[in-house]
């Protein structure tokens, strides 16, 4: 019996979807993360904890270059059942040197809150972000999006929600956007090791799958993906950039030579990275 595509058991599917499997040193990067955002921390101006919804969880670091400047908010990964906003301060520093004021999005997670909450938070925090810019000195005309991993589902999200419709705001309020190495199509994971922390049902599958829903927010949409990452992880990215330009939006595709699940965030925010200047234009 299949269970997902061509995969018929759960440990391949396991397989495919541990970015860890096919990283050179998963455990080092990561350490390397949490080194760098407590220095971050300490040398950056922050307005931490500053909050943007009714939850404890609901809150964004805010890190200013000026007044006047464009704003960059960034969604961190984690499969949605790890990490916080915190321990991705590090990705701050190379947008505040080029002038970019940072906001590094905290949200609740699963299974203390349903995957579907989440989009929801983060939706809810880039509305904040475009409307209170101003207060923290930012551009919300110049508002650029981007996200790792399950950061980039949540990216390719709020890509497609009717923002005039549902807050008010102008269909153009993402001037541009990134997903890296994300996870656009949800049906392989209630068959995998996440499924306990997930607690994924058939509906949200649907409703959550940006694979299944049309762009919104037509912007220019970057996916990008390590070329040393697993092929579903490749896969997942190149499907959705192929379903999405059917839709007229305007999709770049990248895959980084030599980069993995982990390496590839690294790549992104390099202190001279093409990918980042494409993302903020």
């Amino acid at each position: 019996m299949r269970l997902y595509r061509e995969f018929t058991d759960q440990e391949s599917l396991d397989a495919a979807y541990d970015p860890s499997r096919t990283a050179a040193d998963a455990a080092g990067v990561m350490a390397a993360w949490q080194t760098r955002s407590e220095r971050a921390v300490a040398q950056l101006d922050g307005l931490l904890d500053t909050r943007y919804g009714p939850t404890l969880a609901e809150h964004v670091d805010i890190y200013p270059a000026g007044n006047g400047a464009p704003v960059h908010l960034f969604v961190h990964g984690g499969y949605w059942r790890r990490f916080g906003a915190r321990d991705f301060a590090w990705v701050a520093e190379p947008l505040v040197d080029r002038g970019v004021t940072a906001v590094i999005v905290n949200y609740a997670l699963c299974p203390t809150v349903s995957l579907l909450e989440i989009v929801r938070q983060v939706r809810a925090a880039i509305a904040w972000c475009h409307r209170r810019a101003p207060s923290f000195g930012g551009d919300p005309s110049r508002l650029s999006i981007s996200g790792h991993s399950a950061g980039g589902h949540l990216v390719a999200m709020a890509l497609a929600t009717d923002w005039p419709g549902d807050y008010g705001l102008p269909a153009t309020l993402v001037r541009r956007a990134l997903a890296l190495s994300g996870l656009f199509d949800l049906r392989p994971f209630p068959y995998t090791y996440l499924q306990p922390a997930l607690q994924l049902t058939t509906a949200e599958v649907l409703k959550a799958s940006p694979i299944d829903l049309a762009p919104v927010t037509v912007t220019p949409f970057t996916v990008a993906v390590g070329a040393l990452e697993s092929s579903e992880f490749r896969r997942q990215s190149s499907d959705l950039f192929t379903a999405w330009r059917q839709f007229g939006m305007a999709c770049h595709y990248v895959e980084l030579a030599g980069a993995d699940h982990f390496t590839a965030l690294d790549r992104l925010f390099a202190r001279e990275s093409p990918l980042l200047d494409e993302t903020l234009g």
